[in-house]
């Protein structure tokens, strides 16, 4: 009998699975994605989802938290949806697209401050048509509440499909039948990230002369890129590289992003007497421009709160140092392997963020080996290509589980 472990792998398959066994007669199946945003960084798994044989896939984003970006090669529709009270949204667009007949499976956006979720399940099973709650399954912020209605709309959906792999265990273990969950590891597409990367692997002496072009000598440097959020702690770090100052005294931080910290942050390294040893560079979106700091890097730090970052990073070949409580962090996190990929460190500690620094700046064999693991790690297991095949597995067995229902009508 396979363990439950087992039962998350086997819903969670390779691309030569779920669609290769498709027949090319066979009318496509219907897919839609109910999404608050149409990001950059999710449109290269839309459109994978939507290349593979078999299955007609639609978007339907909204304008929430992130910036929504062009794809007009995707059979994606933008509609507004309507703010009920304060952050509770009501999507009357999605409501009315789950028509009988109209589709075989969807995504449900598994946000309980969608007052239309339930309405939406509920709909759906009445129209024949296949659901897929798709989310984080849990909230950093969690409110017994909120908890409550997250766990108990499970029974609602067909299938529940989650970005990472402890998430899903948690849910098989608190008696969700396994075949209904499944896995779409959170990933970015790397292709780009590794073409920016190539030359410097060819020809490592670009790196140094970019270290001498930015006046960064031998020192050790260690990167941030990403919003400058409170919860991020980027103050930790540069009380970190001010207090390894004794033993590394050219020791760089290097902060890309912009945020409503900005400010106190450079206020912080005026009062730590960083100088010049703490770079704020702004946004930096452009991966070329991009990639030189990564490569010129000695490891990546984001004290907590870490997302898909970690996989940018990891994408590089950037041992990942980050905090070890792993509820103020996101989903990505599952990335890092303490000692194999990046190193953690006690939340909230300065004393151990300062020791797992000063064991990357020394060690280089260390650094060697989490460098290799990390670019394994992000390259291999998390793939765009992996992260579709969870989504299209899960869609596929909402499909004929309403096809089932539909027969016994």
């Amino acid at each position: 009998m396979p363990t439950r472990t087992q039962d998350i792998a086997r819903t969670n398959q390779t691309s030569a699975g779920p669609s290769a066994g498709a027949d090319p007669a066979a009318r496509p199946l219907r897919f839609m994605l109910q999404q608050s945003a149409m990001p950059k960084f999710r449109v290269p798994c839309y459109r994978e989802l939507s290349n593979r044989p078999g299955v007609q896939l639609k978007v339907l984003y909204g304008k929430m938290a992130l910036p929504n970006v062009d794809a007009p090669d995707l059979d994606a529709e933008f509609r507004e949806m309507r703010v009920v009270y304060k952050n509770f949204m009501w999507d009357s667009v999605f409501l009315r697209k789950l028509q009988p007949g109209a589709l075989d499976a969807t995504t449900v956006a598994w946000n309980t401050r969608f007052l239309s979720l339930i309405p939406s399940l509920l709909k759906a099973r009445r129209a024949g048509i296949g659901t897929v709650l798709w989310g984080h399954g849990y909230s950093k912020r969690e409110a017994p509440h909120r908890k409550w209605i997250r766990r108990k709309v499970v029974g609602l959906a067909d299938a529940i499909a989650l970005y990472s792999e402890s998430v899903a265990q948690q849910y098989i273990d608190s008696g969700v039948a396994p075949e209904r969950v499944f896995v779409a590891l959170n990933s970015l597409d790397q292709a780009p990230i590794q073409a920016a990367r190539q030359p410097y692997i060819e020809d490592p002496s670009r790196i140094a002369a970019f270290r001498r072009e930015q006046n960064l000598g031998d020192a050790p440097v260690v990167l941030f890129v990403s919003r400058t959020y409170p919860e991020n702690r980027v103050d930790l770090l540069l009380r970190a590289v001010a207090a390894l100052t004794a033993e590394f005294p050219t020791s760089t931080a290097v902060i890309i992003g912009a945020g409503p910290e900005d400010e106190r942050l450079r206020e912080l390294a005026a009062t730590l007497n960083l100088g010049d040893r703490a770079r704020f560079l702004g946004a930096i979106y452009e991966e070329e421009r991009i990639a030189p700091w990564f490569m010129a890097a000695d490891c990546f730090c984001y004290p907590q709160n870490i997302g898909l970052s970690i996989l940018h990073a990891m994408g590089y070949g950037l041992p990942v140092v980050t905090s070890d409580r792993i509820e103020t962090q996101n989903p990505e996190i599952e990335a890092l392997e303490h000692e194999r990929n990046g190193l953690t460190y006690t939340h909230g500690s300065l004393d151990a963020l300062v020791e797992a620094l000063r064991r990357l700046f020394t060690d280089k064999p260390l650094r060697e080996r989490l460098s290799a693991h990390a670019h394994q790690t992000a390259t291999q297991k998390y793939s765009i290509t992996r992260m579709a095949d969870g989504l299209e597995n899960a869609l596929r067995f909402a499909a004929e589980r309403a096809r089932e229902r539909r027969a016994k009508r």
